[in-house]
């Protein structure tokens, strides 16, 4: 039988009602309690790290669950994350560049009502992460009302809806219906973890980050604020890689400001699917010209934590571009 470790961070499926509302209540022993058939599946141990609302994780209490799964990697055969929803997909990702090369089962999963609430979810997702987590394929997931996720692809799209979570630009790794396990076609063989390299823990990350949406009317101006305060800037651009550069809107200006004041740049789009193609418009050809990094069709919330990963691990933009646009667990297209 698999030894499996619960690692508890809070979120609602560990809520109950304090009287102003939810809170966070339930630690791991709590919630493994409320889901018993899961004891005749494998070893299952819980441990609680911390039990915030996860609109208050940040990245170093990410680093936190990562050390949390590092330092327990050789008791346990695989490992499930409760989680709050509204950030899980961060988390999910960072685990994917935090756990380096990592060779066993992390699964990230959470719920949309409490697990001590009538008609919640909870207690299917964590028998359907713990289920997943029992397969042994490296990698990291996010289990959510039936659908086993890659990481680096999961996005929270609806804020009420049991169906909350989608894989963006990949297809869902598996299904679970009924506790049988079905995976999609071709999906895992993105997923392969190099055997011949160590796994490792990486945990330098710096947050000088900023994300920029780009809307017709913004003031050019704001990129000359971020130019003395952050390290790296993700810009949102319109489409397929739009910057604009009218003389009284030129935000193309300011950005080639921004690369040569050493500001990482990274463009990506506003829309959820397919990614950018910075060769396709004039517009687009124009910031390519410059030393920018093309985010692809990655996530938002993977660009954003990977950035912070490259930023903190590197000091040479070229060693920093090439971190960031080679792929990692299937995080972007090739």
């Amino acid at each position: 039988m698999k030894k499996i470790l619960l690692i508890a961070t809070g979120g609602t499926i560990a809520c109950s009602e304090s009287g102003h509302g939810l809170s966070p209540s339930f630690d791991a022993e709590g919630l493994l309690a409320l889901v018993p058939e899961i004891k005749d599946m494998c070893d299952i141990s819980g441990m609680l790290i911390m039990n915030i609302d996860s609109t208050n994780m940040n990245p170093h209490l990410m680093i936190k669950i990562a050390e949390t799964i590092y330092a327990n990697y050789h008791d346990y055969d695989g490992f499930v994350v409760t989680h709050g929803t509204d950030t899980m997909g961060y988390t999910s990702a960072a685990l994917s560049y935090m756990l380096q090369n990592i060779k066993k089962t992390v699964v990230v999963t959470g719920s949309q009502i409490a697990i001590g609430e009538l008609y919640t979810d909870a207690k299917k997702n964590i028998s359907d992460a713990i289920r997943f987590a029992i397969e042994g394929i490296p990698g990291i997931f996010v289990a959510f009302d039936g659908k086993i996720i890659n990481g680096t692809r999961a996005k929270k799209i609806r804020t009420r809806n049991m169906n909350a979570f989608e894989s963006i630009n990949c297809a869902n790794v598996a299904e679970i219906k009924l506790g049988k396990i079905t995976f999609s076609k071709d999906v895992c063989n993105i997923l392969k973890v190099d055997a011949s390299k160590p796994f490792n823990l990486q945990t330098s990350i710096c947050t000088d980050v900023m994300v920029v949406k780009l809307f017709p009317g913004i003031k050019p101006d704001i990129l000359d604020f971020l130019k003395e305060h952050y390290k790296g800037v993700i810009i949102e651009s319109f489409g397929i890689g739009g910057i604009p550069c009218q003389e009284n809107n030129d935000i193309l200006t300011k950005v080639k400001e921004l690369i040569a004041a050493g500001v990482v740049v990274v463009i990506t789009t506003q829309c959820l699917e397919e990614g950018i193609d910075l060769g396709i418009y004039e517009v687009g050809q124009e910031i390519a010209k410059n030393a920018v990094i093309c985010a692809g069709d990655m996530n938002i919330e993977a660009s954003i934590v990977k950035l912070m990963c490259a930023l903190g691990k590197f000091k040479n933009i070229d060693d920093i571009k090439y971190y960031f646009e080679t792929p990692v667990l299937g995080d972007i297209s090739v």
